[in-house]
């Protein structure tokens, strides 16, 4: 559990301790002296929207009073809502499953592979998503022995022996929630340094859900793939989250698109979930994103270096709109460093990190350098 502590009336106390011993020329500052309004045009360092700022020359003493003030009228309103033992330290408890936005928590507590979601209490049902070790799910309802759950976005039913409950679910919650950023911008820049002046490691899409490493005010650091970069605080949403399940879309695909495209994909899609390990080529007890494509495609009779940047020189290139399932994303910072598998709509498929192992997610959530077609 986690305890929030207040003692109301000391704080009220102290503000107005505080506002008595200003001297009173600076209470009576003047806080609009000379305010000046001017338009920044230019593209917003941090992300491309423009923005307006305004410049004061108003007193730190009179901003120092007015934020005193703010406290003390605070703590009067809250003296107001209590009763006669207002000196009485408060407190109050929060589960990690409401930190994470549960109501009645389940933890899926698989030791390996993935737990299938399906649409009908029964085994024979539709697959309509997949739970990996430790995601979590809101129960809805028991139906002799599954649970209906919603999971990210997907709904369905599993069998309720996978699903952790109660002071079991809060315990594996306790040690698997993470802090995630969530971008808000259309495109965000990912820096080397917590410094505007830093290099730009990275490009961020909108929406794009990063696990934070580190809150540092103004800049939070955060991991993309293997690397630890900084974002500006302004342009991110934090939350504590655990981790959902994979909705199983059908991938749509187009025209000309080979059966040998199809069956790569859906070979591919096999291993999601499964660990990351650097230098590793194996799909089930690890590998890294170049071991991952090259053991994906040796099963098609195409034979690829250990090495991103090598893979990179093989087959053609084409552009983002002309790609399809199968082709090869390319990214890095300077240089390749990182390949995945498209698999249509908009979304890969790579061993990413060794937090997240194999994963889906969106094919631009950082800028590909080149996307490269060998099938």
């Amino acid at each position: 559990m986690y305890r929030k502590k207040s003692s109301i009336l000391s704080a009220a106390v102290a503000a107005a301790m505080f506002i008595t011993a200003c001297p009173l020329n600076v209470l009576a500052a003047d806080t609009n002296a000379g305010a000046i309004a001017t338009i920044n045009s230019s593209i917003d360092e941090e992300s491309y929207t423009t923005t307006a700022a305004v410049v004061s020359d108003e007193s730190d003493e009179a901003a120092t009073v007015a934020g005193a003030g703010s406290v003390f009228a605070a703590g009067v309103a809250e003296i107001s809502n209590t009763d006669s033992n207002a000196d009485t330290d408060t407190e109050t408890e929060v589960t990690i499953a409401e930190l994470c936005g549960y109501e009645n928590l389940g933890v899926c507590n698989i030791d390996s592979g993935s737990l299938n979601v399906r649409e009908e209490a029964d085994e024979d049902s539709e697959i309509v998503g997949k739970m990996s070790a430790n995601d979590g799910c809101e129960i809805v309802s028991e139906k002799d022995g599954w649970y209906y759950i919603t999971s990210g976005s997907v709904e369905g039913y599993v069998k309720s022996e996978y699903i952790a409950t109660g002071d079991e679910a809060e315990s594996l919650a306790k040690e698997n929630a993470k802090n995630y950023a969530t971008v808000e911008t259309t495109t965000l820049y990912a820096r080397e340094e917590a410094s505007a002046d830093s290099k730009v490691y990275y490009l961020l899409g909108e929406g794009e859900k990063l696990e934070v490493i580190e809150d540092e005010g103004d800049w939070i650091k955060v991991e993309v793939d293997e690397d630890n970069v900084y974002v500006s605080a302004e342009y991110v949403s934090v939350s504590m989250e655990l981790s959902t399940a994979l909705t199983m879309t059908e991938v749509k695909y187009g025209e000309g698109v080979s059966d040998v495209r199809v069956s790569l994909i859906n070979y591919a899609l096999q291993f999601v979930g499964n660990p990351y390990v650097w230098g590793g080529t194996s799909l089930t007890n690890g590998c890294d994103c170049s071991g991952f494509v090259l053991s994906i495609y040796a099963k098609y009779g195409i034979y690829l270096p250990h090495s991103s940047s090598s893979q990179s020189n093989y087959g053609t290139k084409v552009s983002a709109s002309e790609a399809q399932p199968g082709d090869l994303f390319f990214y890095g910072s300077g240089g390749i460093s990182h390949v995945a598998i498209y698999i249509g709509n908009g979304q890969i498929v790579h061993a990413s990190s060794r937090k997240t192992g194999i994963k889906i997610s969106n094919a631009f959530y950082r800028t590909p350098i080149t996307i490269r077609s060998l099938l």
